[in-house]
């Protein structure tokens, strides 16, 4: 095995750079990683860094499918074509508080950031870190966009983001994805909260959850920033998506 310095090992990892944000490891450096985050998110699956490592070190085969799945329609390739991203520079929210309706998808979207403080930018260290670990550039953007569009999802389902409302959320897009990290969490978050907050998770939100989220329109396939108008009854009719008994 050939000896590198420490620059001369710098200048070859910048070299396998497929993206900015891309850090490359080795085989058994992305086991290590994946051994490590899966030991931090067990005991905290609520951890959104060390589950966003795992996702990224474990969810190849299904970031290809969700690829893939974008490939069969006509929005999801202008999608991977355009490369669209959800933040305050990409998205002019005072010109949508202006023109959006109040029953709209738009309205109801920046209502749900309000009441709950944020912006996509201050989620951004939250749910959207930066990816690294997934050594394709194209399934790089996949996971980018998903952890992007997740704020679209508590819109359209109502959900906010407590504990337990999260980890709902995580149940409604394992269905959807597959992903390992969303079926982690789905099913070790729940340890952290009351027996009765648990009661609830399981008899009300799981079973809407897992029918709606694998019964509803394909979410990665949506362009969500051309629908901002548009009634939010309307919308959740088109995608299939219906509200949880609780809401």
């Amino acid at each position: 095995m050939p000896h590198f310095t420490g620059n001369a090992f710098q200048r070859q990892n910048d070299q396998k750079k497929l993206y900015d944000t891309h850090v490359p490891i080795s085989p058994i450096e992305k086991s290590v990683l994946t051994v490590a985050s899966a030991f931090v998110a067990l005991n905290d699956p609520l951890r959104g860094d060390m589950v966003a490592a795992l996702g990224e070190t474990t969810g190849h085969v299904f970031l290809k499918r969700m690829r893939d799945q974008m490939l069969e329609s006509t929005v999801g390739r202008r999608i991977l074509r355009e490369r669209p991203t959800i933040n305050t520079m990409s998205i002019d929210f005072d010109r949508l508080r202006e023109t959006c309706s109040p029953n709209s998808f738009g309205a109801a979207y920046i209502s749900w950031l309000d009441a709950e403080g944020v912006t996509p930018d201050t989620r951004c260290s939250v749910i959207r870190m930066s990816v690294k670990y997934v050594d394709d550039e194209e399934l790089a953007y996949v996971i980018k966009r998903y952890r992007e569009i997740h704020d679209f999802f508590h819109t359209l389902t109502g959900l906010g983001v407590s504990v337990e409302e999260e980890l709902a959320l995580k149940w409604f897009e394992w269905a959807q994805t597959g992903l390992p990290m969303t079926m982690l969490a789905s099913l070790f978050g729940p340890l952290n909260i009351t027996s009765a907050e648990r009661k609830h998770l399981y008899g009300t939100y799981v079973p809407w959850a897992l029918q709606c989220g694998a019964s509803c329109k394909p979410l990665m396939n949506i362009y969500f920033e051309e629908h901002f108008h548009k009634p939010l009854d309307e919308f959740r009719k088109e995608l299939g998506i219906i509200l949880p008994p609780s809401i």
